[in-house]
């Protein structure tokens, strides 16, 4: 299997922009701000759902927080956020949306070197584990369970594949695993998911940026220029087709888009624990 490199992870993220569309891989389509906003929030009432039974007097740990729109959230919701981030450049607009919040402390730091240091009622990861290989991953997981308050949970918001795994080489590197090779790591750190909820935002815009490299694949540079008129016409035509849109690729037996999004709602497996 394919393993990522991680200086050129740690290079790609070093340079990124601080935008909403950044950390969503939806930069260089010609989509308008509103389109990463959308995808948040939209996420954010999924999320809220699934975190509905956790006790707001508690901690969350917000692993990769990028450019914080997440630990804003939590910092609403929850009593304190610890938010960790490694990217400068991330870091510094992380702790820019966060200061009107005192309970959120930010650590600039990669979270394979973070050390917990306090009991978590919540632990987001909003995309982290397809950076880092197998034994990364469950060395990650493994170091997180312990620090989980009785009834806390990890939550992780991942893009995955159908079947397998897809490994990506290059500036930009990741592994996009299928749910089925996603449970089998969080097994060997004795988690189960007691909850796996698609994230239908996620696949309604990446219809929209797939259809984007489609057009930018065929058309001369000269006609570029038309991408950002095209890329809002894209991700308005999504919006007002929204939900039944989706249900086309299906409708025609056609697997599309090729990146999917799940998120898993992870607790301790009492059943190995009791065996």
């Amino acid at each position: 299997m394919a393993e990522i490199d991680y200086t050129a992870v740690r290079r790609y993220w070093s340079n990124a922009r601080p935008s909403i569309l950044g950390p969503y891989m939806m930069d260089g389509f010609g989509f308008p701000p509103a389109a990463g906003l959308f995808r948040f929030k939209a996420e954010q009432r999924i999320v809220q759902g699934l975190v509905q039974g956790l006790d707001r007097a508690g901690t969350v740990l917000d692993l990769g927080s990028g450019i914080g729109f997440w630990a804003a959230a939590f910092a609403r919701q929850f009593a304190q956020v610890v938010a960790v981030e490694a990217s400068p450049a991330l870091c510094d607009a992380l702790r820019e949306r966060c200061a009107p919040h005192a309970n959120v402390r930010v650590v600039q730091q990669d979270v394979l070197s973070f050390e917990p240091d306090g009991s978590y009622e919540l632990v987001f990861l909003g995309g982290m584990l397809m950076y880092l290989n197998d034994r990364e991953v469950i060395a990650l997981l493994r170091k997180i369970v312990p620090r989980l308050t009785p009834g806390g949970m990890i939550l992780c918001r991942e893009t995955t594949v159908r079947k397998g795994v897809v490994t990506r080489s290059g500036e930009y590197q990741a592994t996009y695993r299928s749910i089925g090779v996603y449970r089998r790591l969080f097994a060997e750190c004795r988690l189960s998911a007691s909850q796996i909820e698609p994230n239908a935002p996620y696949v309604l815009l990446q219809l929209g940026c797939e259809l984007m490299k489609k057009w930018q694949a065929v058309t001369p540079p000269q006609l570029r220029e038309l991408d950002g008129l095209l890329g809002r016409l894209v991700y308005w035509g999504l919006r007002l087709g929204n939900p039944w849109i989706l249900r086309i690729p299906d409708a025609l037996w056609y697997e599309s888009p090729q990146w999917l999004n799940h998120f898993f709602v992870l607790g301790p497996d009492v059943a190995h624990d009791r065996a």
